[in-house]
C-alpha cells in the first residue's frame, strides 16, 4: 500500500474506478428507466446513500485532521521536554555533565531518524530507546548527591520518556481498516446512484461525472494523507524541525 500512498496512484485509481462505475450506472439508468411518477421510493434511497456517504466523509476527515493536529502538538512537546533537560542537567556534578549532555544529544539525534519514514528507522528507535535507559541511569546516580537535584532533573527527564510512547501510540492510531472499506464502498454505491439518475439525459454529463469523481477521490486521499504524514505529499517534517533547530544549540 505505500506506493499508493507516496504517489498519485490512488487519485488515479479512485477517478477511474467512479467515472466507470458511474458510467455502468448511467447505462443501467438508460436501459431500465422508470415510468413518470414511479421513482419517489427511488429518490429516497439515493437520498440517504449520499447522506450516509456525507457523514461518513466527514467524521473521517476530522478525525484525521484532528489526529494530524495532535501529532504536531506532541512533537512541539517534547522538544520542550528535551530543551528542559537539557537545561537541568546543569544540577548534575560538574564531571558527569558532559557524559549526560552527549548522550542527550545522540538520543535526539536517532530520535530524528526513528520517527522519520527513512531506512533504518526501526534500528534508531531501538537505539534511542538505549540512549533512554542509559541517560536515566546515568542523571540518577550523578544527581543523588545534590541537594534538591531530583526533585528538579528526574521528573523533567520522565516527562521526556513518557512522550516518547505517547508520540509513538499517537502514530500508530488509525481508523480500524474497514472504515476505509465503508468509504470506499459508499462513494462507490453513491457514484452508482448518481449515474442512474443521469440515465434519462440523452447527453453524456461527462463534466458533472468528473467533478464527482475527482472531487470525491481527492477528498479520500487527502484524508489518507493525514492519517500517514510521513508517507505522502502531506508532510509533518516542518514540525521536525524544532527538534532540529533543538539539536543545533545543544552545543
Amino acid at each position: 500500500m505505500d506506493w499508493l500512498l507516496r504517489t498519485p496512484a490512488l487519485v488515479v485509481l479512485l477517478v477511474a474506478a467512479l467515472l466507470l462505475v458511474m458510467e455502468t450506472g448511467r447505462r443501467l439508468g438508460r436501459r431500465w428507466a422508470l415510468p413518470g411518477g414511479e421513482d419517489r421510493g427511488v429518490a429516497a434511497v439515493e437520498g440517504s446513500m449520499f447522506a450516509l456517504f456525507g457523514l461518513i466523509l466527514a467524521f473521517t476527515f476530522t478525525g484525521a485532521a484532528e489526529r494530524f493536529d495532535h501529532r504536531r502538538e506532541l512533537i512541539a512537546r517534547e522538544a520542550n521536554a528535551i530543551g528542559t533537560v537539557w537545561l537541568r542537567l546543569d544540577l548534575l556534578p560538574a564531571p558527569d555533565q558532559p557524559r549526560a549532555r552527549a548522550l542527550l544529544r545522540e538520543y535526539v539525534q536517532q530520535r530524528l531518524v526513528a520517527t522519520s519514514e527513512a531506512d533504518g528507522a526501526a534500528a534508531a528507535g531501538e537505539r534511542a530507546a538505549s540512549l533512554q535507559q542509559a541517560l536515566w541511569s546515568h542523571c540518577v546516580q550523578g544527581v543523588a548527591s545534590v541537594q534538591g537535584g531530583p526533585v528538579l532533573l528526574l521528573p523533567a527527564l520522565n516527562e521526556l520518556i513518557d512522550l516518547t510512547t505517547t508520540r509513538e501510540s499517537a502514530a500508530r492510531m488509525h481508523p480500524p481498516g474497514v472504515v476505509y472499506l465503508l468509504l470506499v464502498a459508499l462513494a462507490l454505491g453513491s457514484a452508482l446512484l448518481a449515474g442512474h439518475a443521469m440515465g434519462a439525459r440523452p447527453a453524456l454529463p461527462w463534466l458533472h461525472m468528473l467533478a464527482f469523481a475527482l472531487v470525491t477521490a481527492i477528498t479520500i486521499y487527502v484524508i489518507v494523507e493525514l492519517e500517514f504524514p510521513r508517507m505522502g505529499l502531506v508532510r509533518i517534517e516542518a514540525s521536525d524541525a524544532l527538534l532540529r533547530d533543538l539539536l543545533r544549540s545543544m552545543r
